[in-house]
């Protein structure tokens, strides 16, 4: 059994919003080994920067190489920063591809693998609870 890599909220959503930039994993693993960014810089924009990508993980001990290559979980995810990460995922959005209310977040339709990666990176402090067609997801201890 691999163990999956942890990474904070932000850095899942860097790696995240990298791909949905159509930066390779190659590419992505080729920055990590090199400690060299400038490959990212088609995903850098006002609301990401890329800066302290590397070295943020580096002093936490998130392994990059391991997230990209396996996967990876969220160690802690905030309310506005998971409806963030699922527009970066899975390009889906509150309002329209879910309902969002405090603490909750209900309705939201994912194709059954993507259901799967959800399930796979969500934090430990938030419940998935599947219905017949749509994945509801709420902060453990509502």
């Amino acid at each position: 059994m691999i163990l999956q890599a942890r990474l904070s909220q932000k850095t899942a959503i860097l790696l995240e919003h990298a791909r949905k930039c159509q930066i390779s994993d190659e590419a992505l693993l080729a920055c990590v080994a090199a400690s060299d960014i400038s490959e990212l810089a088609a995903a850098k924009s006002e609301q990401y920067g890329y800066d302290t990508f590397i070295t943020y993980a580096t002093e936490h001990h998130e392994d990059l190489a391991s997230a990209i290559r396996d996967g990876y979980r969220i160690t802690f995810n905030t309310f506005r920063g998971l409806q963030v990460w699922l527009h970066e995922k899975f390009d889906i959005t509150e309002g329209t591809d879910f309902d969002a209310t405090e603490g909750r977040l209900t309705g939201i339709k994912l194709s059954r693998v993507d259901a799967e990666v959800l399930e796979a990176r969500l934090a430990p402090n938030w419940v998935l609870k599947r219905n017949e067609d749509t994945i509801d997801l709420t902060v453990r201890g509502l």
